[in-house]
């Protein structure tokens, strides 16, 4: 795999995703923004004021969804383009200039729901019966009346939305544009250095001396930053403090758990559960991978590394749609069709630039298709990525097929569920693809190292370190890159106890990641994930039924809350049980890699 960092202009555009489907060309988004700005003035002018009937309620909201649509159009094109190419200044200014718009626009409708919550309770409810299409978000709205602000002090933090949502902004800009992470040399030789290439290549490198070269290059260039991205991550938490208090919450947690409608109890379990019960499964699972690469230690910058490093075959784009299509299959033609599109109309983008987002995402602007971004590095570990934002598109593909645009987007604590479903889907396939020890052993360490490491270790490891980063500041404290460092070292060494050694630099992982930046989304992970760890048990055992159960859950939307979503799906998340369950299999995951190495070293004579 050629590891030099290429310019956006020097990649295959047939591997790139096309914006097109959203809006044809920059003249197209003119006029949509024109016709947005239009909008707003006439829903301004026909209901500010007038919002006192069940009728105008329901006539002002129906304009309404209209509007958000079609600022929700707007933006995705803007991010997408930039999402790709950071460094493309042209496209950060449009960028600017969308986001700037849009907050005019909603600073101005911001009348809207403050003039509804003015009404008497008895209101909203009739509003809710006699409109089906409104009905989840005046409920929702009858939910926040004991939080809600006045009109003025809404309007107001519309108009400050810009500047509100700055430090994510920030935050990327230092990591893709300002962070030039040059190259790095191991016995003489040269390697380019991004942070891409850190993330997908060098993390996972099977040679030592090149992967801690990479790792001690990576963190030296993260740590020169620390202070900075500290500063950022600090007004980003103060803010959401600062709205958690004018809303009227004890807390900032309660405040950020508030829209994803569970309870505190939900998500303290996902993570204290998790931490102590999973803990000895993982530092057994790290302890084989000591073993088996012949480390005198095992380190922090190892624990990525394959089971069975020769074993993984490469894998082009072309002959990555055959598995997705072949594993997937069971979801039915539709789902099908959608891949197919998906591939066909270059819904993804596949290639590896300068100033492209790190990581992997799904995007899906209401009333188009989804977009994919992930940079392909042709290990057969990315059609687990790919499967897992397919299964985001395939959400919101039904979701959106069947839902107006309130109620087309689920709570955050279900919005993984989905996307871990696809790769729970994958491994039971391809398990059933070969009897071979070695590929069967392939197959489980893959979820062991892509599905459950990335969901349940690292992503759980964000949250308990977040929720640590949350305490300090509704005790009234404040942060520090020093602090920072020593809340996430803290986490790294409580979960792998004397197991794994925390090398220096590693304190810097926080710096890594912008979900921070988007509320409490770490946990939502794993939570997805136990869903989808029972819900993939059932299909084995039920087979069609199953699905078809599953399938009613994309289409509902957000429509239900998590609890009942998960009910739907014949899970039960106000007890620990399906946590524990998955638990146990994640366990009995790792004993039988064991059990499969020692098999194959003894038929070796090892």
């Amino acid at each position: 795999m050629d590891k030099k960092v290429v310019l956006r202009s020097e990649v295959d555009v047939d591997k790139t995703w096309d914006l097109s489907g959203i809006y044809e060309n920059d003249d197209r988004v003119k006029e949509a923004e024109k016709a947005l700005y239009e909008k707003s003035m006439e829903l301004e002018k026909n209901f500010r004021g007038k919002l006192t009937t069940p009728i105008s309620i329901n006539l002002c909201l129906d304009g309404y969804r209209e509007v958000v649509e079609l600022a929700g159009l707007i933006s995705s094109f803007r991010f997408l383009a930039v999402s790709v190419d950071m460094t493309d200044h042209e496209n950060q200014g449009k960028s600017v200039e969308a986001a700037n718009l849009i907050s005019d626009v909603m600073a101005r409708l911001s009348f809207i729901q403050g003039e509804i919550l003015m009404n008497e309770e008895s209101v909203l409810m009739d509003a809710a019966k006699t409109s089906r299409e409104n009905q989840h978000f005046l409920e929702d709205l009858l939910r926040e009346k004991p939080h809600a602000l006045s009109i003025e002090l809404e309007r107001a933090l519309a108009v400050l939305s810009p500047v509100m949502n700055s430090p994510m902004s920030i935050y990327n800009k230092a990591k893709l544009q300002d962070m030039d992470f040059g190259s790095f040399d191991v016995e003489g030789k040269s390697h380019p250095l991004s942070f891409v290439l850190y993330e997908n290549h060098y993390d996972y490198d099977n040679d030592k001396k090149i992967r801690r070269a990479a790792f001690s290059a990576f963190t030296k260039k993260l740590k020169e930053y620390e202070n900075t991205v500290a500063g950022v991550y600090q007004t980003q938490v103060q803010k959401e403090k600062a709205l958690s208090k004018l809303k009227g919450f004890e807390s900032v947690i309660d405040y950020l758990l508030f829209d994803q409608k569970v309870t505190r109890e939900m998500y303290d379990r996902q993570i204290d559960v998790i931490y102590q019960e999973l803990a000895p499964h993982m530092r057994k699972y790290a302890k084989l991978l000591k073993r088996i690469h012949g480390l005198e230690e095992m380190t922090f910058n190892d624990l990525k590394l394959s089971v069975d490093p020769t074993f993984e075959p490469p894998i082009t784009v072309e002959e990555s749609k055959k598995y997705v299509m072949e594993g997937l299959k069971i979801l039915g033609e539709d789902y099908l069709k959608m891949i197919e599109r998906a591939f066909g109309e270059r819904w993804i983008d596949f290639v590896q630039n300068k100033g492209k987002s790190t990581g992997a995402f799904c995007s899906s602007p209401y009333g188009r298709h989804p977009y994919i971004l992930i940079s392909w590095t042709e290990r057969m570990r990315e059609v687990f990525v790919l499967a897992h934002e397919l299964g985001h598109a395939g959400h919101f593909y039904l979701s959106q097929s069947h839902q107006n645009i309130f109620d087309a987007r689920p709570s955050l604590y279900f919005i993984e569920a989905p996307s871990t479903m696809n790769e729970m889907i994958m491994a039971n396939h391809l398990l059933t693809t070969s009897q071979d020890k070695r590929f069967r052993r392939w197959v489980l360490s893959s979820m062991i190292s892509r599905t459950y490491y990335h969901n349940f270790v690292t992503h759980m490891l964000e949250a308990h370190y977040q929720r640590e980063v949350y305490k300090i500041i509704d005790a009234g404290g404040s942060l520090s890159a020093k602090k920072l460092n020593e809340l996430k070292k803290a986490t790294l060494e409580g979960f792998w106890g004397e197991d794994v050694k925390v090398l220096e630099g590693a304190e810097n992982t926080w710096m890594r990641q912008q979900h921070y930046y988007k509320g409490l989304y770490p946990y939502t992970y794993s939570a997805g994930l136990t869903i989808a760890t029972e819900v993939s048990g059932r299909i084995l055992k039920e087979g069609a039924s199953a699905v078809e159960d599953w399938k009613k859950v994309l289409k509902a939307g957000g429509t239900k809350d998590p609890v009942e979503l998960s009910k739907m799906a014949g899970v039960d998340i106000t007890t620990e049980e399906p946590l524990r369950n998955t638990i146990a299999y994640i366990g009995s995951i790792i004993d039988e890699i064991e059990e499969l190495t020692n098999e194959l070293y003894e038929e070796l004579g090892e």
